[in-house]
């Protein structure tokens, strides 16, 4: 079978399509037949080889783990002896390391079904930044709150809009010109146009910020927060995520705001299930912004490093399935 791989640290012409042994699924593991996969910023940040990711792994010369992807949606081709949820043939979606190949093995509870009227690609493209939106969201929102979401195009954010709009809020994207009918069209309520408009600078508050990417700062936040109002952050500059880590604990000592990071993403089964049932009944609609054959997938991660995308990038491992 076909996979791609890397064995050093640096720009996407450093990873290789090569031809390994299809991989033998373990007693808990499903075996995916791989129809699409989708890029996550966990691929681009362990092939530019970030440094926390390498004092994290163990991987500080070069990647123990040479395999890409995790985002995956295809057919079960073979299941372990303990698994029961699966069996050959199923139509599934969720997480696989390694994902980027025509075969993957995945954990029993790190996949469900996938939804009957939802692509193979359009579910590729669901589950790492849609868990981190629901993950980031679904404790701390309520019915009728007013909402902020920053980096409200990308593929986390765009997930995020639906996500909070699905909860009854009301939700003001942030995002650039060429973006504002992407986010309008997945249901924001209010654009904030980053490149002219300041977004503590209109009087509005909020009761909770979602910062997916952007460069505020957290006092810039802070600032724009109802009197018991919630920022989370998930992304941004590196100086945006240390001040969530590092600054916003010791800001929440102070008054009833709350201010945060949110940490790793789960890959819990409870959430998956969410999500599934969020795309079959069409209240979450992935926002995918262009598609690449498996051997493409350097040109797909160059794109996505490039930040000059919208929603997801999809890896098609096979374009001639059926799509149902």
């Amino acid at each position: 079978m076909k996979k791609i791989v890397y064995t050093q640290y640096g720009s996407p012409d450093a990873i290789e399509l090569i031809e390994i042994e299809k991989p033998v699924p373990s007693d808990n593991q499903v075996l995916v037949k791989v129809y699409a996969a989708s890029v996550n910023a966990l691929d681009w940040h362990r092939l530019r080889g970030a440094m926390g990711i390498r004092l994290m792994n163990g991987e500080l010369f070069k990647p123990k783990e040479t395999s890409l992807g995790l985002d995956v949606a295809g057919r079960v081709e073979a299941v372990g002896n303990n698994v029961t949820k699966f069996q050959p043939g199923d139509k599934v979606f969720g997480i696989a390391q390694g994902s980027f190949a025509e075969y993957a093995c995945a954990d029993e509870h790190e996949l469900v079904l996938k939804p009957a009227n939802v692509s193979f690609e359009a579910a590729a493209a669901t589950p790492v930044a849609a868990l981190t939106a629901l993950q980031a969201l679904k404790d701390r929102i309520q019915p009728g709150q007013k909402v902020l979401i920053n980096g409200a195009s990308g593929g986390v954010g765009t997930f995020a809009v639906q996500i909070a709009k699905s909860f009854g809020t009301i939700v003001t994207a942030v995002c650039s010109p060429r973006n504002m009918d992407t986010a309008r069209s997945i249901g924001a309520d209010h654009l904030i146009d980053y490149t002219r408009e300041d977004l503590t600078a209109n009087g509005q508050q909020y009761d909770l910020i979602f910062a997916a990417n952007g460069y505020n700062s957290i006092f810039d936040y802070r600032r724009v927060l109802g009197s018991t109002g919630i920022y989370v952050a998930a992304g941004g500059e590196l100086a945006q995520i240390l001040q969530a880590l590092l600054v916003g604990p010791m800001l929440s000592k102070f008054g009833r705001k709350q201010l945060s990071f949110m940490g790793i993403t789960q890959i819990e089964e409870k959430d998956l299930s969410v999500i599934s049932e969020l795309l079959a009944s069409g209240k979450v609609v992935p926002v995918i912004d262009r598609w690449y054959p498996l051997g493409a997938t350097s040109e797909a991660l160059q794109s996505f490093g490039e930040e000059h995308t919208k929603g997801k990038i999809i890896i098609t491992v096979r374009p001639d399935h059926d799509n149902s």
